[in-house]
Formats: C-alpha cells, sequence, structure tokens
C-alpha cells in the first residue's frame, strides 16, 4: 500500500517522524529524500514564527517504507494555494492508494474538546463568492464552480479500532478572531472547524483521483483571539498519538 501523509508544517507531524513508525530512518533526512522546490532561496526561504506558531520549510518531501506498506511525506506550507500547489505538483508524477492530511484546527463547536482527534468528511473554501452588499453569495451560487468537497473515503474503512467524531469544516485565507466575522460566517453556514489547508487537499486528491482522509486535533476554539487559551501542545501530541497508531494498523 502506498500512502501519502501531508501536513502544512514539519511541527504538526514532527512526533511521528520520530516515533520509528517509518522504519529505521526514523523521519529523519536521507538520501531518498529531495526538496520539490529545487532554488536555493526557495529551499532556504522559511516563514518566521507568529503568535508561537513555529516555522516550516515549505514543499519537502520524505520516502519510508514499513513491512509492506510504503509512507511518503508532504510538507506543503500554510495555505490553501500552498497546499494545491505542492499537491498539484506531487500529484502529477506520484501515484498513492491513500493521503491523509494531518494538521490541527480551530472549533466553532464548543461540543468538541481542546486536542480531540476528528475525521474531517467534508470541507468548503467558505471565502469563495462575492460580496452584495451585506449578503454573500457563494462561488457555486453564482454558476463558477464547487466550494464544498466531501471525501468518500472513511476512517473506518482503514481502521475499526481507530474511529474518531465526524465533522465538517471551513477553509480559510483569514483564521477568524473578531466576533463579527465569526456571526456572520454562522449566520450563512453551519460547520464544525475551519483550517487553511483542508478543502484545498480534498480537491486536489479528487482531481488526482486518490481516496483521502483528514485527521485533525483541535487547538482552539475560534473566537476573539486568544492566546493563552490555545493548546496547540495538546493538540499537536493527541494528534501524533493517533496517527501513529493509525498508521502501525495500516
Amino acid at each position: 500500500m502506498n500512502i501519502l501523509l501531508v501536513a502544512a508544517t514539519r511541527e504538526e507531524i514532527g512526533p511521528l517522524l520520530e516515533s520509528g513508525v517509518f522504519g529505521t530512518n526514523n523521519g529523519k533526512r536521507s538520501t531518498e529524500q529531495e526538496d520539490l522546490c529545487n532554488t536555493e532561496k526557495t529551499k532556504n526561504q522559511l516563514q518566521k514564527p507568529v503568535d508561537g506558531e513555529s516555522s516550516f520549510v515549505r514543499s519537502s518531501f520524505n520516502a519510508s517504507q514499513s513491512n509492506e506498506t510504503a509512507f511518503h511525506t508532504l510538507i506543503t506550507g500554510v495555505g490553501m494555494v500552498a497546499t494545491a500547489y505542492a499537491l498539484g505538483q506531487h500529484l502529477a508524477i506520484n501515484q498513492y492508494d491513500l493521503a491523509i492530511n494531518l494538521g490541527i484546527a480551530g472549533s466553532f463547536d464548543r461540543d468538541i474538546a481542546l486536542g480531540e482527534v476528528v475525521e474531517i468528511t467534508q470541507d468548503t473554501f467558505t471565502e469563495s463568492g462575492a460580496e452584495n452588499d451585506q449578503d454573500f453569495i457563494t462561488l457555486d451560487a453564482l454558476g463558477f464552480g464547487q466550494i464544498t468537497y466531501t471525501t468518500h473515503a472513511r476512517l473506518t474503512q482503514y481502521s475499526s479500532r481507530q474511529a474518531v467524531r465526524q465533522v465538517t469544516a471551513a477553509t480559510v485565507n483569514t483564521v477568524h478572531g473578531n466576533d463579527t466575522s465569526i456571526a456572520n460566517l454562522q449566520q450563512r453556514i453551519s460547520l464544525q472547524l475551519e483550517s487553511m489547508e483542508g478543502a484545498a487537499f480534498f480537491y486536489a486528491c479528487q482531481q488526482a483521483c486518490v481516496p483521502a482522509l483528514q485527521i485533525r486535533a483541535v487547538s482552539n476554539y475560534v473566537e476573539k483571539r486568544n492566546r493563552d487559551a490555545w493548546k496547540i501542545g495538546l493538540a499537536i501530541k493527541n494528534l501524533n498519538t493517533f496517527a501513529e497508531a493509525l498508521l502501525r494498523g495500516l
């Protein structure tokens, strides 16, 4: 089985890369690893940490094999544009039986605990459309394309022991941190989580006909920006613990 693991940042899956699930390589750089961006300027370009969020290297790729399953990791960079570009390039020349997006997310739904691992089965580009005075017309309502993507793959197809709550999500360029903008979004569409990459991941996998799973852990609630309430460390810990158990069972 050929599996692609996709994350926006290396930090989100750092514990998994070091866990040994990938075999003797342990996720460390080897002769098999290559940067998809081949200019020195791009290779060395780092995003400075913002509000405690770690830096990342864009579009790096690593491959390793464990028993009969080959694991590959793709670090795309943060955001829907970086994700779509990196996946588009990579899936054009590589074939996979399954792609898994691993990351953290904010939650609109207070019934979901901070640190909880969930499976996103439907994701929407909520910003794609046009303003009409106080109203918002979605891109699909305008007749220009699709904004909501649903994966037909389900976690339970691959692991009966790793079932988690299934949720819906928004993919955004601007993470919500304002009471008014949060209320405006919730008035026109009811979603549970938000990230900056999920729908782009589903879109790219759909275009390449690759079954896709999106697994995220909740790091914060979507509210007026409150860094003191963030649980990024807990979310990453729980995400990686879950992912390691999942991959060892495949």
